[in-house]
């Protein structure tokens, strides 16, 4: 019966493995359908070479940084118990190689690809794990000191402020740094327009993402006798609760529409397994107004070229859902428990901290010895032909 157990493990992180992989697809068309047509090739290009960097930085170093676990021993020894803390690592991974895949949407249509390569590396190897250990492995004592605080540790049960608030505050100052597309603002003040190049892409990367999501939150138990349905009907609500609040936010644009569906789910992560479902729905539905407001604010307003708008998505979302865990967790608002106000407001706050500063020293270190941008001309020809030496149409392809 425990070698049925094990193995059932074993297959259900190894689902939830293949579903998280699976959103990054989802990733990829939702950067494709977004961008101008010269630069789609290269957003397919850079999620799946990212995620590649990312399993190598994870493999050699960030897995051990965030759980002081080295996979440079013999098979045997990695084959042991059914192989539960490989296909653990498989689905951690996916978590962690998110990081680049949110960031690379913010940067869009003017980053140099070899850096942010080299961005991918770092950031998944040293800065997100050190904050992943922090939180889900109880590292530097931080979680200890809430509890005796507080009364309770920090909750991040499926990575509102882990995963998603820190790769949308790394992103923040990677777009600073690389500053604005050519010719979005104008010194007349106006605004020239890069409308979505394929709204049928975007909103097949935003399906894709929302079906896998399924797997990011509810196989976070990670082991099958702690699996929840609470997990799974807080999601759908938030996602529900996101779509419509963004419909209306919205006036019904279909960027907004299928990005809607995605804060929600950014914003349920950290409390699903703690909040009432309509609970759920209303964080799910903040996450949707908050990202279309902060979204037009930053873009028209502030002159922050988010091109994808990762930092309000992923970044704020991520950050309300961490703080909204501490509120619709507890029991007077019909929650399961556990949780406290103090520590998630500080939980949340530490992750945006190291996110700043890890960003900052990235991106800010790689800008200073090699540059992140585009030259001009290349960013006028666009990434696909700059960078790859072909166009995603036939028409436009180039000839050798």
């Amino acid at each position: 019966m425990e070698e049925f157990k094990v193995g059932g493990d074993v297959l259900f992180v190894l689902l939830g493995a293949i579903m998280v992989l699976a959103m990054h697809s989802g990733f990829a068309f939702l950067e494709l359908g977004t961008v101008r047509r010269k630069n789609q090739v290269n957003a397919l290009v850079k999620i799946l070479t990212d995620f590649g960097m990312s399993t190598l930085a994870y493999f050699f170093l960030g897995y051990s940084v965030a759980y002081g676990t080295s996979f440079l021993v013999g098979a045997n020894q990695l084959a042991a118990q059914g192989g539960y803390e490989l296909v653990k690592f498989f689905f951690l991974l996916t978590f962690a190689a998110a990081i680049p895949a949110i960031i690379s949407g913010g940067i869009a249509e003017r980053a140099r690809f070899t850096p942010q390569l080299i961005a991918t590396f770092f950031l998944v190897g040293l800065v997100y794990p050190f904050f992943e250990g922090i939180v889900w492995n109880g590292n530097f004592g931080f979680q200890g000191w809430l509890e005796s605080s507080f009364g309770a540790q920090f909750h991040d049960f499926a990575g509102s402020v882990v995963v998603h608030a820190v790769g949308g505050w790394i992103a923040l100052p990677a777009v600073l740094l690389l500053g604005a597309r050519r010719g979005r603002y104008q010194k007349s003040g106006a605004i020239a327009a890069h409308p979505p190049s394929s709204i049928p892409f975007l909103a097949l990367g935003a399906w894709i993402l929302t079906v896998g999501w399924f797997g990011f939150n509810v196989m976070s138990a990670q082991r099958l006798e702690a699996i929840n349905g609470l997990v799974a009907l807080n999601s759908l609500m938030a996602m529900v609760g996101g779509t419509l609040a963004a419909l209306v936010a919205g006036r019904n644009d279909p960027g907004f529409v299928h990005n809607g569906p995605l804060a929600g789910l950014v914003a349920v992560c950290a409390g699903s397994d703690l909040m009432h479902p309509v609970g759920a729905l209303v964080v799910g539905a903040v996450a949707g107004v908050l990202f279309v407001q902060l979204f037009t604010i930053a873009q028209n307003r502030w002159k922050i070229d988010d091109v994808l708008g990762v930092w309000p998505l992923h970044g704020l979302c991520g950050a309300w859902g961490g703080i909204a865990a501490g509120i619709f967790g507890l029991e007077a608002l019909g929650g399961m428990g556990g949780v406290s106000f103090g520590s998630q407001l500080l939980g949340t706050v530490a992750g945006v901290a190291v996110a700043l500063i890890g960003g900052v020293l990235v991106y800010g270190g790689i800008k200073a010895t090699m540059g992140l941008r585009l030259d001009p001309e290349e960013e006028f020809e666009g990434a696909d032909l700059a960078i790859h030496k072909i166009s995603a149409t036939a028409e436009h392809d180039t000839s050798w």
